[in-house]
């Protein structure tokens, strides 16, 4: 196992609020943000896809120790929805296949469809997702041709789903959420629930738990305004 790099800046402690663009991995970002800081302890707390952007908050120092807190909280996403097409990822990065649709479903439709998605629910995360199966993360699976089928269901928490714009093949979701739930399954599903096709063309996270669009600085930022802009770590809950 590699080790993990030294923490070069132990006076920096804090989360850090980011709104990630289109692009770059979360991954890419967490180094990006050790390395402008001088090698800080750098730990993010829910990854977003490189084809996502948003609120991605990263913890520094100490305030690592509070991740899985940090991960707990519930999640706000604005969802891009094409009903025309299926994709082998369920977002723009896998192939893409068109999907007939002979009537399109009026709003109403789509409406009741989306309510069926709404409170605590089973759902199967996307063939490509980073859930682990017998020890390995699924999309590496998937990459080697030994995963064809989702990974078994879940049991997750929406708490609500608004329609914002729509105009077939085009939605737009405005997904209050909890902790594991997959953008990308809802689109694919409410796919299936009305006969045609699912899949996310955009992802922007709005919120993570208290943290907001209105938090964060942009991922070009240097280490100036990342150190002034370190918000205090949670408390811990307690054992």
């Amino acid at each position: 196992m590699p080790r993990r790099p030294k923490n070069l800046r132990p006076d920096l402690n804090g989360v850090l609020v980011i709104d990630k663009p289109v692009g770059p991995s979360s991954f890419a970002i967490c180094r990006d943000v050790r390395r402008k800081t001088g090698g800080a302890k750098v730990g993010h707390a829910g990854t977003l896809d490189p084809f996502a952007s948003g609120v991605l908050v990263l913890a520094l120092g100490t305030a690592t120790k509070a991740i899985p807190q940090l991960m707990a909280t519930d999640k706000r996403y604005l969802a891009t929805v094409d009903l025309s097409a299926v994709s082998t990822t369920d977002d723009p990065e896998g192939v893409i296949e068109s999907v007939t649709v002979a009537t399109p479903p009026p709003l109403e439709k789509v409406r009741r469809a989306l309510d069926a998605f709404i409170g605590e629910i089973e759902q199967q995360p996307p063939v490509y997702s980073a859930v682990h199966i017998d020890g390995e993360r699924a999309y590496k699976l998937a990459r080697k041709g030994e995963l064809v089928e989702r990974p078994p269901a879940r049991r997750v928490i929406v708490h609500s789903i608004e329609v914002l714009e729509y105009e077939f093949p085009r939605l737009m979701l405005d997904v209050r959420c909890g902790k594991g739930v997959y953008i990308r399954s809802l689109a694919h599903d409410l796919g299936a629930a009305l006969g045609t096709g699912g899949m996310l063309t955009a992802l922007r996270r709005t919120a993570v738990g208290m943290y907001l669009l209105d938090d964060a600085i942009g991922a070009d930022a240097e280490a100036g305004e990342i150190e002034r802009t370190l918000h205090e770590a949670p408390a811990l809950a307690s054992e």
